[in-house]
């Protein structure tokens, strides 16, 4: 409990800090965020932090990068968030509800690094396991899958695109395993990777 009780006694005092990330500058900006991330990994060294800013406030969002094996810690530790006044504390990376900047193509690249990726650009075709016919699989469509295959990191920045797309819970529980491709054009089996998230809706309500 002393852990919990140290990250959000760091949190809301130096609050402000990372409510204005764009007027502080980057080198005290780093040594906050760095702490507070030391000070998260004395409670859990697996769990991670995003902190996205609005106009009127900003969200803190705890996250288990998708290992459903640490979701108790983050609710514990989301359960005992100080009320902190313009910010939102959310468990999980939730799913994008605004889809039109992929439908129109509009949406900024993502950088993992050094692969680049842009979910408009992706798609996916569903995969059967016969011996499981119950698991849901995916095989996500990448346009620039030979620039990047060589690199380590694909899968994982596949994995955070997806991630960030349909949230962190329906990443870990609903998909059961992932393959990685190149696009090959238009073809009638596959479907935007933007629509995963009411493909899944579909295939767990059938």
């Amino acid at each position: 409990m002393k852990t919990i009780t140290n990250f959000w006694n760091y949190f809301q005092q130096n609050n402000f800090v990372f409510l204005l990330l764009n007027e502080i500058p980057k080198e005290e900006l780093k040594t906050h965020f760095d702490k507070l991330l030391e000070i998260l990994h004395q409670y859990n060294k697996d769990l991670d932090l995003i902190i996205k800013n609005k106009k009127n406030g900003a969200e803190l969002i705890i996250t288990a990068n998708g290992n459903p094996y640490l979701f108790k810690e983050v609710e514990l530790l989301v359960h005992h968030a100080p009320i902190i006044k313009r910010w939102k504390i959310t468990a999980f990376l939730q799913p994008e509800m605004n889809i039109e900047k992929y439908e129109n193509g509009t949406d900024k690249p993502l950088e993992y690094y050094g692969i680049t990726l842009r979910i408009s650009e992706m798609y996916f075709i569903p995969l059967e396991n016969t011996n499981k016919p119950t698991d849901l699989g995916i095989k996500v469509l990448l346009k620039n899958y030979i620039v990047h295959k060589e690199n380590s990191r694909l899968r994982e920045a596949v994995y955070v695109h997806i991630e960030h797309l349909i949230g962190e819970k329906s990443f870990a529980n609903d998909i059961a395993f992932i393959e990685i491709g190149q696009w090959e054009g238009d073809n009638e089996n596959q479907i935007d990777l933007y629509n995963l998230k009411s493909y899944i809706d579909i295939e767990t309500d059938n």
